[in-house]
């Protein structure tokens, strides 16, 4: 804010709260897009993969693996584990030890730490490469010198307004006082 002269502050201050609220909007939805775009390279195999190794049908585990990555997105963040409702019937024909374990509380979440962790870095990488170009933008800018402001005094500013509104300076220092007026007589004496 030194960089902008003093009359001019308030302005300032107010595009650099529209800009930040703006680009908070926008980071929001440029970070959830990547972390998608991420997830969806490497989720449907992922999936797959873990379906199968625990006695899933391929025929059933190709079309649960091709959920999209949104909906897988929002289970994790939930902390809910979809197979049980996925799965439905054939989770009864899956041995107990691997029907407890896919509709258990760790199946899920191992099994897409990997894609998730590939969504994370697509989005981090994105981040990192706009905060170096904006360090680069800012280094560009050069150094500003600064404007020496007009020093107003405050008793120009109090004259002025006891002036435009009739009042006694007294009154504008300090209010509340009760102070002797002598009015100004039309009548000569």
């Amino acid at each position: 804010m030194n960089s902008v002269p003093p009359d001019r502050r308030g302005a300032a201050g107010g595009m650099i709260a529209t800009f930040q609220n703006s680009a908070f909007v926008l980071s929001i939805g440029i970070f959830f897009t990547l972390m998608v775009a991420g997830l969806s390279s490497k989720l449907p195999a992922a999936m797959y993969s873990g379906l199968t190794a625990q006695g899933v049908p391929a025929a059933t585990a190709a079309p649960i693996s091709h959920l999209p990555p949104i909906g897988v997105l929002f289970a994790s963040f939930l902390g809910y584990n979809p197979m049980r409702q996925l799965l439905g019937p054939l989770l009864h024909h899956l041995p107990p030890a691997h029907a407890a374990y896919v509709a258990g509380r760790e199946f899920f979440p191992h099994l897409i730490t990997a894609p998730f962790h590939a969504g994370l870095g697509v989005a981090f990488g994105f981040a990192i490469a706009a905060n170096l170009i904006a360090g680069v933008a800012s280094a560009l800018t050069g150094r500003r010198t600064p404007v020496p402001a007009a020093r107003e005094s405050l008793g120009y500013e109090l004259a002025a307004v006891a002036g435009e509104g009739g009042f006694e300076p007294g009154e504008l220092v300090v209010p509340g006082v009760p102070e002797e007026r002598t009015e100004p007589s039309d009548k000569p004496d």
